[in-house]
């Protein structure tokens, strides 16, 4: 399994958001976590993320380890490795370039520039942001906010070799024309 979960409680004062969730998700397994505002559903992914502790006597493995034990700055170092994250929050690094921003996670782990380079340019090509990667500056006041930003946050996810694609609310706005969509990538 790649994600392993048990026994999941987490509460804010007095309000038990979470009641003891246990969920496994397997290797290429696409789920969804649905339900109304405020029902737990970020609080529960920001747990699986390793951005956030469960409450004590919880276990979550991931890809096999167990990341409940472990200190903070292993933790940081499996979800750098292991899973990308796609928030609502736009979170944009204006001094970067479309390429700069998705290439950053990728060149943080030690990846090898060229390699995430390639990488990078292929998906940003696939979202319509070639053929000037390297020169398009995604910031958040430009009218190409809300493209700009799903595209960074997409590629930023899957440009990084995670096991794990974990997204919250990926689309800005549904009524945005200018709204990117992943196409299906090209077969060999």
């Amino acid at each position: 399994m790649i994600i392993e979960a048990s026994h999941i409680h987490k509460s804010f004062g007095s309000l038990e958001v979470l009641k003891g969730i246990d969920l496994t998700v397997a290797p290429q397994e696409i789920i969804s976590i649905v339900g109304a505002s405020g029902a737990g559903k970020t609080t529960l992914l920001q747990i699986l993320g390793t951005l956030e502790a469960p409450a004590e006597g919880a276990s979550l493995k991931i890809c096999g380890e167990e990341v409940t034990r472990l200190s903070a700055r292993r933790q940081a170092e499996l979800r750098n490795r292991q899973i990308g994250f796609i928030f609502q929050a736009h979170q944009l690094l204006p001094e970067f370039t479309a390429l700069e921003n998705v290439m950053l996670p990728a060149l943080i782990a030690g990846e090898s520039r060229s390699k995430v380079r390639e990488r990078a340019l292929g998906l940003l090509e696939r979202l319509g942001l070639a053929p000037a990667p390297s020169s398009i500056r995604l910031r958040s006041s430009s009218p190409t906010n809300h493209r700009g930003a799903l595209t960074r946050r997409i590629s930023r996810a899957f440009t990084s070799s995670s096991s794990i694609c974990a997204t919250n609310s990926a689309r800005p706005s549904s009524s945005s024309p200018t709204t990117p969509t992943l196409p299906p990538k090209p077969t060999a």
